[in-house]
């Protein structure tokens, strides 16, 4: 049953600082920007919040550049414009090629890197490049800024640590040595849901970050130091079953994603001595 909107509250801040305010001062608000998610969930009659504040006219969230030596994405990024941007296509190519598979057109110019993050479906495409990157959210509130790694945001199957009167402000993310990959396996390359998605550097320090295998997007950590010491590829692979728990679904067999996850690993290290 499609949801209605009339008992729906929208609230309208000017500033970044409004915003937080709100969030502070007026009870249970949830944020929304590019809605992609939302409107889903209130065509199905599921959307269950009821006062929002609308974070999409807050251009301060958009900025992406260099600050410190790191690259700097702002939450309400659009995946368009972590396509298009110079410095994500030269510093993160694999999160310009994940922003690439996220729909269509229409989804890649209103939907936020950040509304990405904070929807925290283990499905998200930009999740395991964001892990691979060592990438830190920043979270603001009217009181505080801090910093959670990526790793660290998220403590189950859609439940992340920022609290009620908190933002996603942004994205760090450190210099990268190696190569990046990515890879998407759904029904299509985009407009579709993974069934496995992974991401990966291959260099000094190999990363390995997978979603759609367990509640979270997973860093593989045991995997990466099996490629750091020379395992073979088979051994690499071993390794990777052994820290995935995907589990079977509509879309998908646990089998299924098991072996597609450790097939696309392989072909990532081929590549590597190809």
């Amino acid at each position: 049953m499609q949801g209605s909107i009339s008992a729906k509250t929208v609230l309208r801040p000017k500033t970044l600082g409004d915003a937080l305010k709100m969030l502070r001062d007026e009870g249970a608000l949830t944020p929304m920007a590019g809605c992609t998610d939302l409107y889903v969930a209130l065509n199905f009659g599921t959307l269950k919040d009821s006062r929002f504040v609308n974070l999409w006219g807050l251009e301060a969230l958009r900025t992406i550049e260099r600050r410190d030596g790191r690259l700097w994405i702002g939450a309400l990024a659009t995946h368009t414009e972590l396509i298009r941007s110079t410095l994500v296509r030269r510093h993160t190519p694999m999160l310009s090629s994940a922003a690439g598979e996220i729909g269509g057109v229409q989804i890649q110019n209103r939907g936020t890197i950040g509304g990405n993050v904070a929807n925290a479906s283990p499905a998200g495409d930009t999740l395991p490049v964001l892990a691979a990157l060592d990438a830190v959210v920043v979270l603001r509130s009217a009181q505080r800024r801090r910093s959670v790694p990526l790793t660290e945001f998220y403590t189950g199957y859609r439940r992340t640590v920022r609290a009620h009167d908190e933002l996603i402000e942004g994205f760090e993310i450190p210099p990268i040595r190696g190569r990046q990959w990515f890879r998407k396996v759904g029904t299509r390359a985009a407009v579709a849901i993974s069934k496995v998605v992974m991401a990966g550097v291959v260099g000094p320090e190999p990363r390995v970050a997978v979603g759609s295998v367990a509640p979270t997007v997973l860093r593989l950590r045991r995997t990466e130091a099996a490629i750091a010491r020379g395992a073979s590829i088979v051994d690499v692979q071993q390794a990777l079953t052994l820290e995935i728990a995907p589990i079977d679904d509509l879309r998908s067999t646990a089998e299924y994603r098991r072996r597609v996850a450790a097939n696309l690993l392989a072909r990532a290290l081929s590549e590597r001595s190809s």
